[in-house]
């Protein structure tokens, strides 16, 4: 697998998400995504109880664990990198959880616009 340039939305060196739980579709705590990660997982967003709840809803449950997968379930406060389009549609539905932009991937920006990452940014920034 090819892994795409680690850069983040604000076109600097992409920085890690999350080593605990380790997070990123590597596996690596980063952000990072390639042609295979079809699902995109670009978002480093910080867990809150109601996006989590929105995930089981939806029917992808990240608070449960999976040791199977060496996963520990997610918690309020945890940093994850969440699919492009699951950031999105939080979103629409007002329970979108902060993003941290340093460690947010630049293809996140294929499918969310830099303002509304910016509008859910962790650090404040508003564009």
């Amino acid at each position: 697998m090819q892994i795409d340039d680690p850069i983040n939305v604000l076109g600097e060196t992409l920085e890690c998400c999350s080593t605990a739980p380790r997070t990123g579709f590597f596996r690596d705590g980063h952000c990072n995504t390639c042609v295979e990660d079809r699902g995109s997982h670009t978002v480093c967003a910080v867990m809150t109880d109601e996006f989590l709840a929105l995930s089981r809803y939806l029917g992808n449950d990240l608070t449960t664990p999976r040791p199977e997968y060496g996963f520990p379930g997610l918690k309020a406060g945890d940093r994850w990198c969440l699919c492009a389009s699951r950031f999105l549609q939080a979103v629409s539905e007002e329970c979108a959880p902060a993003v941290i932009l340093s460690a947010t991937h630049a293809r996140a920006l294929d499918i969310v616009a830099i303002e509304v990452l910016e509008r859910h940014a962790a650090d404040g920034r508003d564009g």
